[in-house]
C-alpha cells in the first residue's frame, strides 16, 4: 500500500525540517557535536537510500528518527568491539636518520568499574521504584516520553490525548520523579 499524501517522503525538506530536532535528540545520546553530526548525515543517506521501504505507516519524522536509532547504536556496538577499545597511539621516536615509529596499545580510560556498575544498578533501581509510585497514565507517559523516547505524536495517538495534555502530563510526572529521586537517591 502507498504512503497516504501527508505520510509521503520529501528528502528535499529533510534539513530543514528536521536536522534540529535530530541533532538535539543525537547529541544527547553521544555527547559529541560532530559525531552527531555524522551520525545525522548518515541518517539521511540510508533514508535515501531505502526510500522504496517507506510505508508511510508512521510519519517522515518517526521514520528519520527509527533510522537515526539504529545508527546511534551502530555507533555504540563500533566503538565498544575489541577493535574500538584497542586504541593505538602512535609515537615517534628520533633515532637514527629516518625514526621510528611505535604503535602502543593504551588502555581503555573510559572503563567502567565494578563500584559504576552498582551505582548504576541502584539508581536504575531507584529510578523503577519511583516510577511505580506515579498514578498510572504519568507513569506510561512518562516512560514512553523519557525512558522509551516515543515522540509526542505517536503518544498522542496512542493515549488518545492532546499535545498540551501529554506535556502538563509530562511536567507532573517529572517534579514527581524529581522529589521521589531526592528523598531515595540524594
Amino acid at each position: 500500500m502507498p504512503p497516504s499524501k501527508e505520510n509521503q517522503i520529501k528528502p528535499e525538506n529533510w534539513v530543514d525540517r528536521y536536522s534540529d530536532f535530530l541533532f538535539n535528540y543525537t547529541i544527547t545520546r553521544v555527547n559529541n557535536r560532530e559525531i552527531a553530526k555524522d551520525l545525522i548525515s548518515e541518517t539521511f543517506l540510508a533514508a535515501l537510500k531505502s526510500m522504496k521501504n517507506f510505508k508511510g505507516e508512521a510519519s517522515e519524522r518517526t521514520w528519520l528518527v527509527s533510522i537515526l536509532k539504529r545508527k546511534i547504536i551502530d555507533y555504540y556496538r563500533r566503538i565498544n568491539s575489541k577493535k574500538g577499545k584497542a586504541e593505538v597511539k602512535i609515537n615517534y621516536r628520533n633515532e637514527g636518520d629516518d625514526g621510528d615509529w611505535l604503535e602502543q596499545q593504551v588502555s581503555n580510560r573510559d572503563g567502567v568499574s565494578a563500584e559504576d556498575d552498582l551505582m548504576n544498578d541502584e539508581l536504575r533501581t531507584t529510578i523503577f521504584d519511583c516510577l511505580a509510585t506515579l498514578p498510572e497514565q504519568q507513569a506510561k507517559v512518562f516512560k514512553m516520553k523519557t525512558i522509551d523516547h516515543y515522540d509526542t505524536e505517536a503518544i498522542c495517538n496512542e493515549l488518545n490525548i492532546s499535545a498540551s495534555n501529554l506535556w502538563v502530563i509530562i511536567h507532573r510526572a517529572r517534579k514527581k520523579m524529581a522529589e521521589c529521586m531526592q528523598d531515595k537517591w540524594l
